[in-house]
């Protein structure tokens, strides 16, 4: 048999094993038939083998095409973003999308990012220096360098280096010490979210047991909402809780699914909210985890290289340690 006759039954017996659930029951294929054309792939050359796996890697592509998306966990820039997939208020491409939207009712500003990626690794975060430094930067000139399609502030690791806190980024880890006042967010290797309440350490532990990974983690607070369920805050929780400010959240909806709210304060347009309000907003958003961040004059927003608020300019714009950012995977390096 010719090599050219070997690869066209090849190429018609994979279209037939694949289309045929679609024509006969299951279990219809006589044994000797299958047994037959078992037999025929099997006895052809070797070359003939590299033919019908590649033939078999496009008719069902594998799981690599997933795995070629990923980013590397560590600290490098993301791709450079499309400058076509930009408008004022969204970009897309085949691997993430980012839409904002402004919500102004009882009084406040709200600044909302909603925003889908395809793999865990475009959730990342950065720093102005080493970990252990208390260098710091501007929000806009980190996510600048670090081709963020959209970016936030964290919650200023190095603000108080000596600190309390259970802080990781990309990885690596920053410090690992328990804060029985604060509240932690990690997210694991799926991009999930994790809050812990009082950093509570067992919880942390159960976490580590189940084989998951620490990918980032933050000491601040108070979380929000945990498994779709609006908590009951702490009302002598640090951050003037009951004060109306400036607030930045991160909050998770569904997998690989995020949004991203700042409440403006601190002006004659919006007067900022309290923890609670904030905790309310992030509910009705449909979040399963959410969390504050660094809010007052941390919380800024970023998006194509410029401000999503009313009140943020390069001239009041706070230098501070850390940056949460999605970025795509489909542009250029």
């Amino acid at each position: 048999m010719s090599t050219k006759t070997r690869n066209t039954l090849i190429i018609l017996t994979l279209v037939m094993a694949l289309a045929l659930p679609f024509w006969v029951p299951s279990g219809a294929l006589l044994d000797h038939e299958a047994a037959r054309l078992d037999e025929e792939l099997w006895q052809e050359e070797e070359g003939d083998d590299e033919v019908a796996a590649w033939l078999m890697n496009w008719l069902i592509p594998s799981a690599s095409a997933q795995e070629d998306t990923a980013l590397p966990i560590d600290f490098s820039p993301g791709p450079a973003p499309d400058p076509a997939g930009f408008t004022d208020t969204s970009y897309e491409d085949d691997s993430i999308v980012v839409r904002l939207e402004t919500i102004q009712q009882e009084g406040v500003v709200w600044r909302l990012a909603r925003v889908d990626i395809t793999h865990p690794s475009q959730l990342r975060t950065a720093a102005a220096g080493s970990l252990t430094s208390r260098r710091t930067k501007l929000i806009s000139t980190m996510a600048r360098e670090q081709n963020a399609v959209i970016a936030i502030n964290a919650n200023y690791f190095a603000d108080q280096p000596d600190k309390k806190s259970f802080e990781y980024r990309m990885g690596e880890r920053v410090r690992a010490k328990y804060n029985r006042i604060k509240d932690l967010l990690i997210t694991d290797e799926n991009g999930d979210f994790h809050l812990f309440v009082r950093s509570d350490k067992s919880e942390v532990q159960a976490f580590l047991n189940a084989g998951h990974t620490i990918v980032n983690a933050f000491t601040f607070g108070p979380a929000l909402v945990k498994d779709g369920m609006l908590l009951t805050l702490d009302e002598k929780y640090g951050y003037n809780p009951h004060g109306d400010e400036p607030r930045m959240a991160i909050g998770q909806v569904a997998p690989l699914s995020y949004v991203l709210v700042l409440a403006e304060g601190r002006s004659a347009e919006s007067k900022g909210v309290t923890h609670t309000e904030l905790a309310n907003f992030m509910f009705d958003l449909g979040c399963m985890q959410a969390f504050n961040l660094d809010g007052g004059n941390s919380a800024t927003m970023v998006f194509n290289g410029g401000y999503y608020q009313s009140n943020r300019s390069a001239s009041n714009e706070r230098t501070q340690s850390d940056l949460i950012y999605f970025a795509t995977t489909q542009g250029q390096r």
